[in-house]
């Protein structure tokens, strides 16, 4: 088939970079076509994130070519033709053409081939079944670039298929809406997600993990998490979802000082007595991000931004300021001047240290044990309660009157 469209030559297509993987390509013979995220960024006026190309040779070709160039070359996924070249510090994924010939819903073995079409044909949604060379010449099989300006997410071919070759392709389905879509969903995609929603349980819980965070991420995704969960889709992997009330409030306070967060999102639609350790262990979020997740569910300490920065600062101080953030988010109140002050703090103030440790108990005179901690402990409030202006003089002046009380003794 011949190109039947056109875009303009991206920057990237032009990178000395992307020039020496091509050209290295080139000279063995090998048709080499950007795909995916880079051309349905690069229609949509958007920079390229990361730039993948296929090829019409098997992956080994490929290696020979790339390091006779002295191209670094790295087999991330030989077994399915995929191989990653480093040119000046910049990956690009290389993937040879090929067809599915068996699936099981999470796993595929493939076949390599030469047929641009065919390879199309396997792939999940048609705004990214699109090919494009260096030049600017565009093939779209299945009318992406159209879908892709109307809004309109919409598997390639028959969606239960599909989905019956890969089951992350629901949830892909759904982020890709939340990202690019317009409402209404496509029927057929929609009526076939809901269909297979119960399979989603068979998935492992990194990639649900990963396409769920990056859902939320999205602009504005309530109107998609509504639908995902009208549907059944949280029913195994997320049975804490409380609704979208909330998150609408996040997302309103983050988009308007471009703070978007997927986690803090994510703890927006579970309910307030849900247990963030069972779902950090079930969607195998780190240590740090269920600590989050247990922070923001807690009704306290709730954020206090009317009674002034220094209460602010205490607050981040005990807090942190990125934890502080995260329940500012979820506060009901206006963005106000307040809010935004409380706002500012957070992200631009350094809670300082306490100026003296316990070895300055220890070394005025102080017996190891309890009475070392609350001395320390002690000086620390009066410190804050100073708004931490003190400094390690008057700290350790402070200690010296607390022991010469007999304070903790």
């Amino acid at each position: 088939m011949e190109p039947n469209g056109r875009l303009a030559v991206q920057p990237w297509m032009n990178d000395a970079r992307t020039r020496r993987v091509l050209d290295a390509l080139a000279r063995a013979g090998i048709a080499a076509r950007f795909v995916g995220g880079c051309v349905r960024d690069a229609l949509r006026g958007q920079p390229a994130g990361d730039v993948d190309l296929a090829i019409d040779q098997p992956p080994e070709s490929a290696i020979r070519a790339l390091e006779a160039a002295r191209i670094k070359v790295i087999p991330t996924g030989l077994k399915h033709g995929t191989i990653t070249a480093i040119s000046g510090g910049r990956p690009y994924e290389i993937t040879t053409l090929r067809r599915d010939i068996e699936t099981d819903g999470r796993r595929a073995v493939v076949e390599f081939t030469d047929d641009w079409r065919a390879d199309a044909a396997r792939r999940d949604f048609t705004m990214n079944a699109m090919f494009c060379d260096a030049t600017g010449n565009l093939w779209d099989f299945f009318g992406g670039r159209a879908d892709l300006a109307a809004g309109r997410v919409r598997f390639v071919g028959d969606p239960a298929t599909r989905i019956a070759e890969d089951v992350l392709r629901i949830l892909r389905f759904f982020r890709f809406f939340a990202w690019y879509g317009q409402p209404p969903f496509d029927p057929d995609g929609f009526a076939a997600c809901r269909d297979a929603a119960d399979r989603l349980r068979g998935l492992s819980a990194e990639r649900v993990r990963k396409e769920l965070l990056r859902l939320l991420e999205a602009t504005d995704p309530c109107h998609t998490v509504e639908a995902m969960a009208q549907i059944g889709l949280f029913a195994h992997w997320l049975p804490e979802y409380a609704g979208i009330a909330l998150l609408r409030r996040v997302v309103d306070n983050e988009r308007a000082v471009s703070a978007v967060d997927g986690l803090r999102r994510l703890a927006s639609i579970i309910s307030a007595d849900a247990d963030a350790t069972a779902i950090g262990k079930r969607l195998r979020l780190s240590t740090q991000e269920s600590l989050r997740l247990t922070v923001m569910l807690s009704p306290d300490p709730a954020p206090d931004i009317a009674s002034g920065p220094q209460t602010v600062r205490r607050q981040i101080y005990h807090t942190g300021g990125a934890l502080y953030v995260d329940r500012l988010m979820r506060l009901p109140e206006a963005r106000d001047a307040n809010w935004m002050a409380a706002f500012r703090l957070a992200t631009e103030w350094t809670p300082p240290e306490l100026p003296i440790s316990g070895r300055d108990a220890l070394a005025r005179g102080v017996r190891a044990g309890r009475r070392v901690g609350a001395l320390v402990s002690a000086v620390e409030q009066w410190w804050i309660e100073r708004d931490f202006a003190p400094d390690r003089t008057a700290c350790l002046a402070e200690l010296q009157r607390r022991i010469d009380a007999g304070e903790g003794a």
